[in-house]
């Protein structure tokens, strides 16, 4: 196989793994050298090995396909690292409305992001960095956001629309974290809790219901905030009134979002039952903040499929038209 495709691979399945996304990056990093090599510093062992970006490893992977070979590593990861299900609801999934890139937190630019989707066969994907509040994780100013907004929409074609967005951070008064001005600029808002998290149940049903309340939010993101596995440890639910707050999502055509990263596992079962019988829709979402993570939508899709929530109750299951018209309200 080429160099650069074995790279990719193991970057992509790193990321599925959610790895150190440091690792996955340098593997991403070096098929990008490769990529741009000529052909004699390729043939030359120790040309190549002194290239900035290329180091033990990523050699390691980029001699053994030279040599004809499927590198060790990559054998190593396709039996290690669980490959994407294939439910019959994932079947019918035709976009994500949840995904960041290297201008907040996310690990690659919005070019790879949109490559990823596009092979992965998605019709729509939405990029949503964070917030400026969100300062830990770079979050846009209005300037920046403005910036990246055309940025966005130019990396639609070949059978993939780019959609511009933000995961608006809902501060504790229920207020979007961005101008209401910016906010109508975008074509998807998904909004959610980053801080203060422990808050007492009511003014944090108040905070939500405020914020849900906003016409321009379109999805309010993993909800209950908790964290149920992975390096960043565990955390416990957000308390609130959760059939208000779905109850006002109902009547306000906001999605509740079915998070797919399997250390979310956002809202618990028991939270989508209430959705459900709140007449809510639902988005199911990556959250993917690098592109092998967009696969990750098999996760979300397993959970929506064994709740039992209608596929006509999920807004990422709609075409682009129909899911442009509910955005806009």
């Amino acid at each position: 196989m080429e160099a650069a495709d074995a790279l990719l691979e193991i970057a992509a399945l790193l990321e599925r793994e959610r790895a150190s996304r440091y690792r996955a990056k340098a593997f991403r990093q070096a098929a990008a050298v490769v990529a741009a090599l000529p052909a004699d510093v390729l043939s030359d062992p120790a040309r190549l090995k002194a290239q900035k970006g290329i180091g033990d490893s990523t050699f390691a992977v980029i001699r053994q396909a030279q040599q004809g070979r499927v590198p060790d590593y990559l054998v190593e990861l396709r039996g290690e690292v669980e490959p994407e299900r294939r439910s019959a609801l994932r079947a019918r999934l035709k976009g994500d409305l949840h995904s960041h890139t290297d201008w907040s937190d996310g690990t690659t630019p919005i070019e790879t992001m949109a490559a990823a989707a596009r092979a992965l066969g998605h019709e729509y994907l939405a990029v949503t960095d964070h917030s400026p509040r969100l300062k830990v994780a770079r979050g846009l100013s209005q300037e920046r956001l403005r910036e990246q907004i055309p940025l966005v929409r130019a990396q639609s074609g070949d059978g993939l629309t780019m959609l511009a967005g933000i995961e608006v951070d809902i501060l504790e008064d229920g207020a979007l974290d961005q101008t209401p001005e910016m906010l109508d600029e975008l074509d998807i808002v998904v909004a959610s809790v980053h801080s203060k998290l422990r808050m007492d149940a009511e003014p944090m049903t108040r905070r939500m219901l405020a914020a849900v309340a906003d016409p321009r939010v379109n999805v309010l993101g993993h909800c209950t905030g908790r964290l149920v596995e992975g390096s960043r440890g565990t955390r416990p639910s957000s308390q609130f009134d959760a059939r208000a707050v779905f109850a006002a999502c109902a009547e306000n055509g906001v999605a509740v979002e079915i998070n797919s990263r399997p250390e979310r596992q956002d809202p618990p079962d028991d939270l989508i039952a209430v959705a459900l019988e709140e007449g809510c829709l639902f988005s199911i979402d990556s959250d993917a903040h690098a592109p092998g993570q967009l696969s990750l939508l098999d996760h979300g899709a397993e959970r929506a499929e064994a709740a039992g929530v209608p596929v006509e109750r999920i807004v990422t299951s709609w075409g682009l038209e129909r899911l442009r018209a509910w955005a806009r309200g």
